[in-house]
């Protein structure tokens, strides 16, 4: 299964982008080991507004994807949770998996009816540069609990 994230802006180089490297980069080892391919990061402009946002962010799923969008009203899961189910659409055979990170203004038209199904990361609203570091975080700590490995200490 191959994942993307498709996301508002950019991290821009500092600290927040080397921890965000870092995560994809673990990601990528662990996650090709247990039939998670990949994971890409793709960056859509911000503004003029919401709506065309959510035109950017639309354009660049793949046909045919499984996608959630990061929203702090969607299912928020446990580390635990959140691995199964990555592990149960690997095992279901969905080829691409694509989590959508709106901007600042959050999301446009279009969006919640294209992207029905939404996963939070708690209740509070986060910057979407904080975001993409932590789903980055939650997709390497899934990899690990698919694999065995004791990264996750719960």
């Amino acid at each position: 299964m191959k994942l993307t994230i498709i996301s508002v802006g950019d991290v821009k180089k500092g600290p927040e982008k080397d921890l965000l490297t870092d995560y994809v980069d673990r990601f990528r080892k662990t996650g090709r080991q247990i039939g998670l391919r990949s994971l890409d990061l793709i960056s859509v402009s911000a503004g003029p507004d919401r709506d065309a946002e959510a035109s950017r962010l639309l354009e660049k799923i793949p046909k045919g994807a499984k996608v959630l969008r990061l929203d702090e009203r969607g299912e928020a899961l446990t580390s635990e949770g959140f691995a199964a189910r990555l592990g149960r659409w690997r095992d279901q055979g969905e080829q691409d998996l694509v989590f959508l990170i709106g901007g600042a203004a959050g999301y446009g038209r279009g969006i919640a009816d294209s992207v029905p199904d939404c996963l939070a990361l708690g209740p509070q609203t986060w910057p979407h540069r904080l975001v993409k570091i932590m789903l980055s975080e939650q997709l390497y700590r899934a990899a690990t609990l698919l694999a065995g490995l004791p990264y996750h200490k719960a």
